[in-house]
C-alpha cells in the first residue's frame, strides 16, 4: 500500500511539473514582443525585458536577433559571462552575421579582456577584410594589451579606408597623447637567510625606449651580498624582425666578484596557432671561467590568462644541470596590469644568486625550489606603473650538501612613463 502511494505522489508531482512547464512556455507573436522587450530595455527596465526575451526563446530558440539582443543588455549589466554563452551560440549558428561579431567583441573588451578580443578581431578580419569598425575594435584591443605601436599602425588603417571616420581619428589623437616612449624605473629586492648569511640587496635602475623596430633597456645594477658590494652595466634588447618573430639580446659588463665579469645571450621568440609562443636562446656567463646555459620557452595566452614553462640546462665538468619554472599570470585591463604565480625546481647561475666560479662548479648540482605571488598595477592614466613580488625558497647549502635553508624574498618595483 505504500508503494502505492509513492506512485501515485509521483505521477501526481510529474503531471503537475509538465502542466506548470507547459504554462510557463511562451505563447504570441515574438516580433511584437521582441519590440516591447526593447522598449523596456531603452528604458530601464532590463530585467523585465530579459524575462520577455528569455521566454521568446524558450519557443523561437534560434531566432538569432533576439538572443543577440538579450547577450548585449546581459554586457550593458556587466554579466559578461552570461553574455558571452548567448553570442557563442548565436555565432556559431551563423558566423557571418557582423552586427553579432562586433557584439561580442565590445563584451570582451568591456569585460577587460582584451587578449580575448585581440583574437577574436582577428579572425573576424578574415571574415569581413579592411571593416572599419572591426579594424577599430582591434586597435582598442591592441592598446589594452600593451601594443601602442600596433594600434596606431591598425587604426591608420582603417582611416586610409574611411577618412572621414571621425570616431577613429579622434582614437588616434587619444592615443598619441598617452604613447609614451620613454619610462624610468627602479626595482629593489631583499633576501633574508634563515641561517648562516646576512640579508643580500639587488637593485636596478633603468631607462627604457619603445621604437617601432623594438624596445631598448638600459640597466645600472647595484647588489650587496656576501658583505661586498658591486655594480653592473647592462643592455637588453627586443628588436622585432618579422610579423609574430622577435628576439631578445643582452650584454652585461662588470668589473665586481659578485658578477660575471661579462654576460651576454640571445633568444627568439616565434608566435604560433592557438595563441601559443614558442623559444629557444642561450646565456653565457663568464667569470674565470665561461659557464653556457641554454634556455627556452612555451608560452599560452587563453583569454587573459598567461602560463608559461621555461627549463634551463647547464653543461659542465661535473655534468649537466637542469632546473626548470612555470609561470602563471592573470591579466586585467592591460599588460602592465596582472597577478603573477611561479614555481621552480633546480639550480641554475642565470637565476640564483651565488658566487659562481670555476672552483665552485658543483654548485649547479644544488636542489632548490622556490614558489612566488606577484601583483602589477598602474595608475588611472597608466602613467605610473607598480609592482611586488614575495618569494619563497628551499635551497640546499654549497657547503653542506642534504642540508637546507631557507630565503624569504620581497621586491618592490616602480616605472614612470613619459614621452
Amino acid at each position: 500500500m505504500k508503494t502505492i502511494h509513492q506512485l501515485l505522489f509521483v505521477f501526481c508531482f510529474s503531471f503537475f511539473s509538465q502542466m506548470y512547464g507547459q504554462e510557463q512556455k511562451y505563447n504570441g507573436n515574438p516580433d511584437t514582443s521582441f519590440e516591447t522587450a526593447r522598449k523596456l530595455a531603452f528604458n530601464e527596465h532590463r530585467k523585465q525585458a530579459q524575462d520577455t526575451l528569455t521566454s521568446i526563446l524558450t519557443k523561437y530558440p534560434d531566432y538569432h536577433d533576439i538572443r543577440s539582443f538579450l547577450a548585449t543588455t546581459y554586457a550593458w549589466d556587466g554579466n559578461y559571462k552570461r553574455a558571452r554563452k548567448e553570442f557563442s551560440y548565436v555565432m556559431e549558428k551563423d558566423s557571418k552575421n557582423k552586427s553579432n561579431w562586433i557584439a561580442a567583441i565590445n563584451n570582451e573588451l568591456w569585460a577587460d579582456s582584451p587578449y580575448t578580443a585581440l583574437e577574436m578581431t582577428t579572425t573576424a578580419l578574415t571574415i569581413f577584410p579592411d571593416d572599419a569598425e572591426i579594424m577599430y575594435q582591434k586597435a582598442s584591443a591592441q592598446e589594452n594589451t600593451n601594443n601602442p605601436f600596433e594600434a596606431i599602425k591598425t587604426i591608420d588603417a582603417a582611416i586610409a579606408k574611411n577618412p572621414t571616420n571621425q570616431k577613429a581619428i579622434d582614437f588616434k589623437n587619444s592615443l598619441n597623447q598617452k604613447l609614451r616612449k620613454y619610462s624610468i624605473g627602479i626595482k629593489s629586492t631583499v633576501d633574508l637567510y634563515s641561517e648562516v648569511f646576512d640579508p643580500m640587496q639587488y637593485h636596478t635602475l633603468k631607462l627604457s625606449h619603445i621604437t617601432k623596430y623594438g624596445s631598448v633597456i638600459a640597466k645600472l645594477n647595484f647588489n650587496r651580498r656576501f658583505n661586498t658590494n658591486g655594480t653592473q652595466i647592462e643592455v637588453d634588447l627586443y628588436p622585432k624582425i618579422a610579423k609574430g618573430l622577435y628576439a631578445y639580446l643582452n650584454f652585461g659588463l662588470s668589473n665586481s666578484a659578485i658578477f660575471p665579469h661579462f654576460r651576454y645571450g640571445g633568444e627568439l621568440y616565434q608566435s604560433l596557432p592557438h595563441s601559443f609562443e614558442a623559444s629557444l636562446g642561450f646565456r653565457t656567463l663568464q667569470y674565470s671561467t665561461t659557464t653556457t646555459i641554454y634556455t627556452g620557452s612555451i608560452g599560452w595566452y587563453t583569454g587573459n590568462d598567461y602560463w608559461s614553462i621555461r627549463p634551463y640546462i647547464t653543461p659542465g665538468d661535473g655534468g649537466t644541470s637542469t632546473s626548470g619554472a612555470l609561470t602563471y599570470r592573470k591579466y586585467r585591463a592591460n599588460a602592465d596590469n596582472y597577478l603573477s604565480f611561479g614555481y621552480s625546481m633546480g639550480f641554475s647561475p642565470e637565476t640564483n644568486q651565488f658566487y659562481f666560479d670555476a672552483n665552485d662548479a658543483a654548485i649547479i648540482n644544488l636542489k632548490s625550489q622556490k614558489i612566488n605571488v606577484g601583483y602589477n598595477f598602474t595608475t588611472s592614466n597608466n602613467k605610473n606603473a607598480w609592482g611586488a613580488q614575495f618569494d619563497v625558497t628551499h635551497q640546499e647549502k654549497s657547503f653542506a650538501p642534504g642540508s637546507y635553508l631557507w630565503i624569504y624574498s620581497l621586491s618592490l618595483s616602480w616605472d614612470l612613463k613619459f614621452k
